[in-house]
Protein backbone atom coordinates (compact mmCIF):
# COMPACT_ATOMS: atom_id res chain seq x y z
CA UNK A 1 0.00 0.00 0.00
CA UNK A 2 1.22 3.44 -0.83
CA UNK A 3 -0.31 6.56 0.70
CA UNK A 4 0.15 9.28 -1.89
CA UNK A 5 -1.05 12.33 0.05
CA UNK A 6 -3.85 13.75 2.14
CA UNK A 7 -6.81 13.75 -0.22
CA UNK A 8 -9.14 15.85 1.92
CA UNK A 9 -10.28 16.79 5.40
CA UNK A 10 -13.93 15.99 6.10
CA UNK A 11 -15.77 18.50 8.27
CA UNK A 12 -19.26 17.73 9.63
CA UNK A 13 -21.58 20.75 9.52
CA UNK A 14 -25.19 21.35 10.53
CA UNK A 15 -25.98 23.73 7.66
CA UNK A 16 -24.10 23.31 4.41
CA UNK A 17 -25.19 26.64 2.92
CA UNK A 18 -23.95 28.60 5.94
CA UNK A 19 -20.68 26.67 6.01
CA UNK A 20 -20.14 27.25 2.28
CA UNK A 21 -20.48 31.00 2.81
CA UNK A 22 -17.70 30.95 5.42
CA UNK A 23 -15.25 28.82 3.43
CA UNK A 24 -15.97 30.64 0.15
CA UNK A 25 -16.60 34.24 1.20
CA UNK A 26 -14.49 34.57 4.35
CA UNK A 27 -11.57 32.24 3.55
CA UNK A 28 -11.75 32.75 -0.22
CA UNK A 29 -11.46 29.06 -1.06
CA UNK A 30 -12.43 27.71 -4.47
CA UNK A 31 -15.72 25.78 -4.40
CA UNK A 32 -15.21 22.80 -6.71
CA UNK A 33 -18.61 21.11 -6.41
CA UNK A 34 -21.71 20.46 -4.38
CA UNK A 35 -23.31 17.03 -4.57
CA UNK A 36 -25.41 14.52 -2.73
CA UNK A 37 -23.90 11.14 -1.83
CA UNK A 38 -26.99 8.99 -1.19
CA UNK A 39 -25.15 5.86 -0.04
CA UNK A 40 -23.53 7.88 2.77
CA UNK A 41 -26.69 9.96 3.44
CA UNK A 42 -24.85 13.26 3.07
CA UNK A 43 -24.68 16.34 0.91
CA UNK A 44 -21.15 17.61 0.39
CA UNK A 45 -19.35 20.72 -0.75
CA UNK A 46 -15.78 20.27 -1.90
CA UNK A 47 -13.25 23.10 -1.76
CA UNK A 48 -9.82 23.03 -3.35
CA UNK A 49 -6.97 24.23 -1.20
CA UNK A 50 -3.56 23.68 -2.73
CA UNK A 51 -3.17 20.03 -3.68
CA UNK A 52 -5.84 18.85 -1.27
CA UNK A 53 -9.49 19.55 -0.50
CA UNK A 54 -11.79 20.42 2.36
CA UNK A 55 -15.03 18.47 2.25
CA UNK A 56 -18.01 19.87 4.14
CA UNK A 57 -20.60 17.21 5.02
CA UNK A 58 -24.23 17.82 5.94
CA UNK A 59 -26.50 14.92 6.91
CA UNK A 60 -29.47 14.23 4.66
CA UNK A 61 -30.98 11.76 7.12
CA UNK A 62 -31.15 11.68 10.92
CA UNK A 63 -29.72 8.14 10.89
CA UNK A 64 -26.61 9.06 8.87
CA UNK A 65 -23.14 8.82 10.37
CA UNK A 66 -22.77 12.61 10.07
CA UNK A 67 -26.02 13.29 11.95
CA UNK A 68 -24.94 10.91 14.71
CA UNK A 69 -21.47 12.49 14.83
CA UNK A 70 -22.88 16.02 15.18
CA UNK A 71 -25.37 14.89 17.81
CA UNK A 72 -22.58 13.31 19.86
CA UNK A 73 -19.64 15.66 19.25
CA UNK A 74 -20.98 18.75 17.49
CA UNK A 75 -19.67 20.23 14.28
CA UNK A 76 -16.01 19.72 13.46
CA UNK A 77 -13.42 17.53 11.81
CA UNK A 78 -15.03 14.20 11.03
CA UNK A 79 -12.28 12.40 9.11
CA UNK A 80 -8.96 12.65 7.32
CA UNK A 81 -8.87 11.07 3.87
CA UNK A 82 -5.67 9.51 2.58
CA UNK A 83 -5.21 9.02 -1.16
CA UNK A 84 -3.92 5.55 -2.03
CA UNK A 85 -2.71 4.07 -5.29
CA UNK A 86 -4.72 0.81 -5.00
CA UNK A 87 -7.68 0.63 -2.61
CA UNK A 88 -8.08 -3.15 -2.77
CA UNK A 89 -4.42 -3.69 -1.97
CA UNK A 90 -4.61 -1.06 0.77
CA UNK A 91 -7.61 -2.80 2.39
CA UNK A 92 -5.90 -6.20 2.26
CA UNK A 93 -2.70 -4.83 3.77
CA UNK A 94 -4.51 -2.90 6.49
CA UNK A 95 -6.56 -5.97 7.47
CA UNK A 96 -3.44 -8.16 7.50
CA UNK A 97 -1.87 -5.70 9.94
CA UNK A 98 -4.88 -5.81 12.25
CA UNK A 99 -6.64 -2.59 11.25
CA UNK A 100 -10.42 -2.63 11.47
CA UNK A 101 -12.03 -1.62 8.16
CA UNK A 102 -15.60 -0.24 8.20
CA UNK A 103 -16.98 -1.71 4.94
CA UNK A 104 -16.41 -5.24 3.65
CA UNK A 105 -16.01 -3.89 0.13
CA UNK A 106 -14.93 -0.46 -1.09
CA UNK A 107 -17.75 1.90 -2.12
CA UNK A 108 -17.96 4.03 -5.22
CA UNK A 109 -19.08 7.60 -4.50
CA UNK A 110 -19.34 10.86 -6.43
CA UNK A 111 -20.70 9.13 -9.52
CA UNK A 112 -17.84 6.64 -9.50
CA UNK A 113 -15.14 9.31 -9.35
CA UNK A 114 -13.89 8.06 -5.99
CA UNK A 115 -13.64 4.62 -4.41
CA UNK A 116 -13.55 4.75 -0.61
CA UNK A 117 -13.45 2.85 2.62
CA UNK A 118 -12.78 3.81 6.23
CA UNK A 119 -10.37 2.68 8.93
CA UNK A 120 -12.19 2.51 12.24
CA UNK A 121 -11.07 5.12 14.81
CA UNK A 122 -10.29 2.34 17.31
CA UNK A 123 -7.53 1.18 14.96
CA UNK A 124 -6.22 4.69 14.29
CA UNK A 125 -5.94 6.14 17.81
CA UNK A 126 -9.29 7.90 17.79
CA UNK A 127 -9.19 9.29 14.23
CA UNK A 128 -11.56 8.15 11.49
CA UNK A 129 -9.37 7.70 8.42
CA UNK A 130 -10.81 7.38 4.94
CA UNK A 131 -8.80 5.71 2.20
CA UNK A 132 -9.54 7.06 -1.27
CA UNK A 133 -8.67 6.00 -4.79
CA UNK A 134 -9.58 8.63 -7.39
CA UNK A 135 -10.38 7.54 -10.92
CA UNK A 136 -8.93 10.82 -12.17
CA UNK A 137 -6.73 13.41 -10.55
CA UNK A 138 -8.25 16.70 -9.35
Amino acid sequence: MKVLKIDHLGIAVKNLDEAIKFYKDVLGLELVKIEEVPQEKVKIAMFKIGETHIELLEATSPDSAIAKFIEKKGEGIHHIALRVDDITKAMEELKSKGARIIYDKPREVAHGERIINFIHPKSAHGVLLEIVKRRKEE
